[in-house]
């Protein structure tokens, strides 16, 4: 009895086909024990990479969900469907012959200004970002809001597919951090003296203990390490 409540199996449908796979699975793994073989639509399983985006529907609700599917559980009668990838032109452009104002967004991406602030971005975003602000904020020419805002996008493209001003918020956002990065970030306090002490080889033992260390051992290095947040 106890095997059978640890593997019971619900219903879902996936690419409108049901199946039956166990509960407590995100999407990733209840397509893998459907029988998919993932070769896109997966990548880190961790959240963080962007690569598994998925679009779905449960009973009872009008409402067009997104989620990344490592990390969005399952749920009885839901209708699941992945977006891979999602088409989005993504300008090329020389930094160097940009400035940080306006003048690239009218340029390369002028679609950002036929925003019509429905929030539809921000409210499918797995990361929770508040994509409509950033947006603003370029349209504004407040590049330092913009890049805080979108910092930590994984560039899954949830938004730009529920996007009725049909632009790539993600590209939009990656030429604000670039900018701002480029022209307008303060230096760093310390970046010149630990590019010194890289050159000089003050770390090379330290990386060769690193590069030495089995797959196991790093893993145990790297959650017991010590995190230093400076939330002031």
């Amino acid at each position: 009895m106890a095997d059978e409540v640890q593997h019971k199996l619900i219903p879902v449908y996936i690419l409108n086909k049901k199946y039956y796979v166990p509960e407590g699975s995100t999407i990733i793994t209840a397509m893998e024990y459907a029988g998919f073989k993932l070769k896109k639509g997966v990548g880190c399983r961790e959240g963080f990479c962007g690569a598994c985006a998925s679009l779905y529907r449960l009973p009872g609700d009008y409402k067009l969900h997104g989620g990344l599917g490592c990390q969005t559980v399952v749920q009885p009668g839901m209708q699941i469907v992945q977006i891979p990838f999602a088409p989005a032109e993504k300008k090329t452009y020389n930094i160097e012959n940009l400035t940080p104002d306006n003048a690239p967004f009218n340029e390369l991406y002028p679609e950002v200004y036929r925003c019509v602030s429905c929030n539809t971005c921000t409210k499918i975003c797995p990361q929770e970002l508040q994509v409509m602000d950033y947006v603003n904020a370029i349209i504004k020419g407040d590049l330092k809001l913009a890049t805080d805002l979108s910092f930590d996008c994984i560039m899954c493209g949830l938004c730009s597919v529920r996007c009725p001003a049909e632009m790539a918020q993600f590209n939009i956002a990656m030429l604000a951090r670039r900018l701002y990065g480029k022209y307008l970030q303060p230096a760093s306090e310390y970046l010149e003296q630990r590019l010194k002490e890289i050159a000089e080889g003050k770390f090379e033992e330290q990386l060769r203990e690193l590069m030495n260390l089995s797959r196991e051992e790093l893993q145990k290095r790297y959650y017991e390490r010590e995190l230093n947040f400076d939330i002031t």
